[in-house]
């Protein structure tokens, strides 16, 4: 498939591109996550991807809530990183920040929004698969 500038990444077996907007909220999406919260919170994300070698290209963390752009392996999933992410931050948050706990029963809400970044135009694919049967 024609490359459009995407920068690839490659394990053992697999050569992948899988970028991810998430976007997450504290619980009742509560303004909590104001200075010094935000800066630990943003070195929980990077440990977190560190930790799992998943890349954090940007996070930017406003009062009530959070947009990560995260590259993950596909074997890994998405799902597995934020929900560590979440449990780790959540901890490490509320042992340090003993306001968090008064504040709110848990951290995070349960849920949160993903969506794949990048890559070439649905239509380009779809131009692309169709041609293969021609070649």
């Amino acid at each position: 498939m024609p490359e459009y500038g995407i920068h690839y990444m490659s394990s053992n077996n697999v050569i992948y591109s899988c970028k991810y907007n998430v976007v997450w909220c504290p619980k009742y999406r509560r303004p909590v996550l104001t200075e010094p919260v935000a800066a630990c919170l943003k070195d929980v994300i990077q440990n977190t991807c560190n930790k799992f070698e998943r890349e954090m290209i940007n996070v930017e963390i406003m009062p009530d809530h959070i947009y990560l752009l995260v590259e993950v392996y596909p074997q890994f999933g998405i799902h597995r990183l934020v929900k560590n992410i979440k449990g780790l931050s959540s901890r490490i948050l509320r042992d340090e920040f003993r306001r968090l706990r008064s504040r709110l029963s848990t951290l995070w809400s349960n849920s949160y929004f993903v969506s794949t970044v990048g890559g070439a135009p649905l239509e380009i694919v779809k131009q692309y698969i169709e041609q293969q049967k021609y070649s």
